[in-house]
């Protein structure tokens, strides 16, 4: 499966970046007792596990916080996040899969999910060419 990066225009633009940048976000289904939602997440080859906003979780009729908590931190200088693991089912370019998704209140609803080292890395080999604009994904056998 091929995809596209995601190109956010900079105004102004940047002396660093230029005109815009680019980024390795992709939409995924993301479903649970009969319950679908379409949802972009940003593919972070340093992100822990899969982290997508607590609202999704509930829209899906989780109860959020009845999950394996899990802390996360990265790199601001803050108290560490929870997130809360469920179970669900993922379609990621008409593959369909099950994983463990953390669900968080610490993350802004107005971002991205993130797929992470397990529950995404672990079942995809994963080729970005930020030169070409384009991620590969393939599922491991």
């Amino acid at each position: 499966m091929k995809f596209k990066y995601r190109r956010f225009d900079l105004f102004p633009p940047s002396d660093f970046f230029g005109k815009f940048i680019l980024k390795p976000i992709i939409t995924i289904k993301i479903s649970r007792a009969g319950m679908v939602v379409k949802y972009a997440a940003l593919i972070d080859s340093g992100a822990d596990f899969c982290i997508f906003d607590a609202g999704i979780g509930e829209y899906l009729e989780l109860d959020v916080r009845s999950g394996i908590e899990v802390g996360f931190g990265g790199i601001q200088n803050a108290p560490v996040a929870k997130a809360y693991l469920h179970q669900v089912n993922l379609e990621i370019g008409g593959v369909q899969f099950k994983t463990d998704i953390g669900f968080s209140y610490d993350i802004s609803d107005r971002g991205y999910g993130i797929f992470g080292q397990k529950g995404f890395f672990n079942k995809f080999i994963v080729k970005f060419d930020l030169e070409k604009e384009e991620i590969e994904i393939k599922k491991r056998i």
